[in-house]
């Protein structure tokens, strides 16, 4: 997939699909930052990556807890959401090592600017109809080869895995 190329995600389906993908080609480690407005589907998009990782049970919003650790293979992933945090000096009393996890899913990390890893890949979502918009931007090397790797949108939005109560 080209960087900075927009896909449009009809539904939910197709979102879940994408986060499929994206789990697929993983990376040894990675911090992904999910940027968009409320209800933009961040937190589907990463509910959706770390069942997609293998994660079973409650996957648990962090907007109260900030952080939730889920096992995955070779490792912990970290889903944080920001969104309630005054500035990034507040990440401090998480006790999170930038080598903590192998995979972050990190929402509103705008607001941990400068306490946070830097990201291998930037994801944008946004509200287009009934359904949303999705770019994407390489930050690292790691996401560079990431999205190399990941198949054509059109190819992989066909191929739509069963719903597993992601949301």
């Amino acid at each position: 997939m080209k960087p900075g190329h927009s896909i449009h995600l009809a539904d939910e389906a197709a979102t879940i699909a994408l986060a499929d993908a994206l789990a697929r080609q993983l990376p040894a480690r990675a911090v992904v930052w999910l940027h968009g407005d409320l209800g933009a589907g961040k937190s589907t998009l990463a509910r959706a990556m770390l069942r997609a990782l293998g994660v079973q049970g409650s996957i648990r919003s962090p907007t109260y807890t900030l952080v939730e650790r889920y096992p995955i293979a070779d490792g912990d992933a970290l889903h944080l959401d920001l969104y309630r945090i005054g500035d990034a000096g507040e990440l401090e009393f998480l006790g999170l090592d930038a080598d903590d996890g192998r995979l972050w899913l990190v929402e509103w990390p705008e607001r941990g600017a400068g306490g946070l890893p830097p990201a291998d890949l930037h994801v944008r979502l946004e509200v287009a109809g009934s359904g949303r918009t999705i770019s994407f931007e390489a930050g690292t090397e790691t996401g560079r080869d990431w999205l190399e790797k990941l198949e054509e949108p059109e190819r992989l939005l066909t191929q739509v895995p069963d719903s597993q109560g992601i949301c």
